[in-house]
């Protein structure tokens, strides 16, 4: 079942339920799926492939995640309370992110791999482990554990 179909049966789910939250979320999912798909017609390709809806789940887990925190530091608890919410159901649509030690791992494997050896070597090491972990990780937390690694 592709993400989209699912995502429809999630949005009648939804409206029996009258969870106007969850039902609000993932119309926005739903929404920016066929945005996009309007915009690869011109390509001649009729629907997206797992890895676009993928990233745009990714994109809007991203974009609640940056609003938490510009909501938090501007005191508006209640705006960010619910955009964590709005967070946690998109989460559902992504593969599970992988431990910290897990992303270590990966990290000690490009860096090896690519013969990084300081902070200079950052975009070579990113590059790699960024693709490998495509979707299983933030790329925030990516970023800070080889900045760590390199420093070292």
């Amino acid at each position: 079942m592709s993400l989209k179909d699912r995502i429809s049966d999630e949005i009648k789910t939804a409206m029996k339920a009258k969870d106007k939250l969850r039902l609000e979320t993932v119309r926005g999912i739903k929404k920016v799926i066929i945005e996009k798909e309007s915009d690869i017609r011109a390509s001649g390709r009729e629907e997206l492939t797992e890895d676009e809806e993928l990233a745009i789940v990714m994109q809007l887990a991203k974009q609640r995640r940056d609003s938490i925190k510009q909501f938090t530091d501007a005191g508006r608890d209640e705006l960010a309370e619910k955009e964590a919410k709005e967070l946690t159901i998109l989460e559902e649509y992504l593969p599970a992110q992988l431990s910290d030690a897990d992303i270590e791992a990966a990290v000690e494997a490009a860096i090896a791999a690519v013969g990084a050896s300081g902070p200079r070597d950052m975009g070579k090491v990113m590059g790699p482990v960024m693709q490998k972990l495509k979707g299983k990780a933030d790329g925030g937390k990516v970023q800070e554990i080889v900045k760590a690694k390199l420093m070292a």
